[in-house]
């Protein structure tokens, strides 16, 4: 028992001595960084002093490609680490506004002329609060670069400590750069340990003071989140508009080509039907029996449009059963498997399954696959952000792209109508992973697990 208890403890406690050496290590890697941002924050006040002299053509320049090109690789370092995504938080470019008569607007001042896209970025990065907080952090990198390898530079003292009698044994007594470190064995073994100890110690503590300052100045504040999350909302709304009016056209072009031109055609026949009533019995079988097959066209075009605008099965029998009717008539051998505690609302039901249906079309006709698994669950179940998550897999040969235009960009822009967001990841020769995630709550609490292949 003793032993075991032993071996657990030396388990731990090398486990624990790997994590702070491990801490130190990734120091150096943060001084490394905060060096290279210390030389652009050194290139941007030079930039932004020859500015204040006139030369204002040196200032978005230096902005654009050393202050915010070496924060965004913070912010993504920082999120790397702490698993938290701290997005861009500087607002757009102000717009040049046309005066009728007089010129352009640009924020406060009217000019005759139009403003360059230099005399806009002078204005918007120099009232822009996240450009001046950058240019802080750059200022304080070489605090942090001496911060971060404060634990590497007391484990080295101590190390030094610890080997100083050894090499003091070539050496004059009390040479002049000996100073009043330890001479003796015991002594050099004491303060060497004990420097080497807190260097080790404190290496956590002080990496989560470096990584605090550096996201205390580059995450967004409330005010810029609260700003960035109203541009969301305008454009999210924008494009809501726009993709119910393309969703009014189409329907009304369906209806118009297709149905409209059915019925007329019942139309033109009873006509004629009606004028060859007694005249010509046989005319008017015909005429009838072309009349009856375009009802029926009519009547299969208008089910069509229907379940293009809602399918009834959605509505019936819910999103599962709903996108295992779709992967029944899908050419490629399709897998659902769902674990849901509830439906969605109607909105982000219907949402879903078009999203997937579209995707489920994709990986047929250009990813060239044979199977495709499609997966449903909840993400963060129970707690605020509690969201839908659809997982779309392919064994097709990838290289998937977001492109402007394209299928994969007009599901993104519908799913950010409802906060939603679409990953993907796609290399070359596959598989293909789509993710889809949308903000809800679902509607019941009763409980469907299962799984069933197509």
């Amino acid at each position: 028992m003793a032993m075991k208890v032993t071996r657990q403890w030396a388990r731990r406690g090398f486990g624990r001595l790997a994590e702070r050496c491990g801490a130190v290590g990734r120091g150096v890697v943060e001084a490394h960084h905060s060096s290279e941002a210390m030389f652009a924050g050194l290139a941007t006040t030079v930039a932004l002093l020859l500015s204040a002299t006139g030369l204002v053509f040196f200032g978005p320049p230096a902005v654009d490609h050393y202050a915010r090109r070496a924060a965004n690789l913070r912010r993504r370092r920082l999120a790397e680490v702490s698993g938290r995504p701290v997005p861009e938080p500087y607002a757009p470019l102000p717009e040049v506004q046309p005066v009728p008569g007089v010129g352009y607007r640009l924020r406060r001042t009217v000019r005759k002329k139009r403003p360059s896209l230099l005399r806009r970025k002078v204005e918007g990065y120099s009232a822009d609060p996240a450009t001046w907080r950058d240019l802080a952090w750059l200022l304080l990198s070489p605090l942090l670069m001496l911060l971060a390898i404060l634990p590497l530079f007391l484990i080295l003292c101590g190390l030094f400590a610890l080997l100083l009698p050894g090499l003091l044994d070539g050496f004059p007594a009390n040479p002049p750069w000996y100073g009043s470190w330890p001479d003796t064995p015991g002594a050099a073994l004491a303060v060497g340990g004990a420097t080497v100890a807190l260097g080790l110690w404190i290496a956590e503590p002080v990496l989560r003071l470096h990584d605090g300052i550096s996201e205390v100045l580059l995450r967004p504040t409330e005010k810029a989140q609260l700003s960035r999350r109203v541009r969301e909302l305008a454009e999210t709304r924008t494009e809501a508009v726009d993709a119910q009016a393309a969703e009014l056209r189409r329907i009304e072009r369906d209806l118009h080509d297709g149905v409209q031109a059915r019925l007329i055609a019942v139309g033109l026949h009873l006509g004629v039907i009606e004028q060859l009533a007694g005249t010509d019995p046989e005319a008017v079988k015909a005429m009838a029996a072309q009349a009856r097959e375009a009802s029926e066209k009519a009547l299969a075009e208008l089910r069509a449009l229907v379940r293009g605008i809602h399918p009834p099965v959605l509505a019936e029998r819910g999103l599962v059963d709903a996108l295992r009717a779709v992967a029944v008539d899908s050419p490629l051998e399709t897998e659902v498997t769902a674990d849901l505690p509830g439906e969605p609302p109607a909105p982000v039901r219907t949402a879903v399954y078009f999203a997937v249906c579209e995707l489920l079309a994709n990986a047929a006709k250009h990813a060239e696959a044979a199977r495709v698994w499609i997966d449903l669950h909840t993400a963060e179940p129970g707690s605020p952000r509690e969201a839908l998550r659809v997982t779309v897999t392919d064994d097709g040969r990838g290289g998937a792209r977001f492109a402007d235009g394209g299928g994969l960009r007009g599901i993104e822009r519908r799913l950010a109508t409802f906060d939603g967001v679409l990953a993907l990841n796609s290399p070359q020769g596959g598989p293909t992973l789509l993710t889809l995630e949308i903000p809800c709550a679902l509607s019941s609490r009763r409980t469907s697990t299962s799984s069933e292949k197509a």
